[in-house]
C-alpha cells in the first residue's frame, strides 16, 4: 500500500526533517515544498498496521514535526 504523508514542521526545520525522513523505513521519497504542507512524503507499507507504525512511531516523533496528514492511495 502507498500513502502520501503531508507534513508540517517548525520554521527552519524542513531540510533537517527531510533528511531524517529519507532514512525512515518505508519512506520512498520526501521533498520540501513552498507553502503548506512543508513536506510531501511517499510511504509504502505492507499493510495498514505497518503504515500506522511508520507514521505514528517514526514520522510524527521526528524533532521539528508539528503535524501530519496521511492520504492512502487507492489506485
Amino acid at each position: 500500500m502507498k500513502a502520501y504523508v503531508l507534513i508540517n514542521v517548525r520554521a527552519g526545520k524542513s531540510r533537517e526533517v527531510v533528511s531524517k525522513l529519507r532514512k525512515v523505513s518505508g519512506v520512498k521519497s520526501a521533498n520540501a515544498c513552498w507553502g503548506r504542507p512543508d513536506i510531501f512524503a511517499v510511504v509504502e507499507a505492507k499493510d495498514d498496521m505497518t503504515l500506522a507504525e511508520s507514521v505514528l512511531d517514526n514520522i510524527q516523533k521526528l524533532d521539528g514535526v508539528e503535524s501530519t496528514d496521511t492520504h492512502i492511495a487507492i489506485e
